[in-house]
């Protein structure tokens, strides 16, 4: 057996978007990596209309810049 193999009762998935390995606790969220960024309704429904997948805390944050940006905030 791989010694180096994660053991983890959540699943391990690729950010969307860089492709970073994450571990998704959609069952947890709140103690998911993801949480931490706190979006506006309009920074979510801006985020969904280009990805269908888990980010990345990284990813989200600067999704939520360049949402800013793109409104002038």
């Amino acid at each position: 057996m791989n010694k180096s193999f994660i053991h983890s009762k959540h699943e391990i998935i690729a950010c969307e978007r860089c492709g970073t390995a994450i571990e998704c606790k959609a069952n947890a969220y709140t103690k998911c990596q993801c949480s931490v960024v706190q979006l506006s309704i309009n920074e979510v429904q801006y985020v969904s209309e280009l990805y269908d997948g888990c980010l990345c805390a990284k990813c989200l944050m600067e999704l939520q810049q360049e949402y800013r940006e793109e409104i002038g905030i």
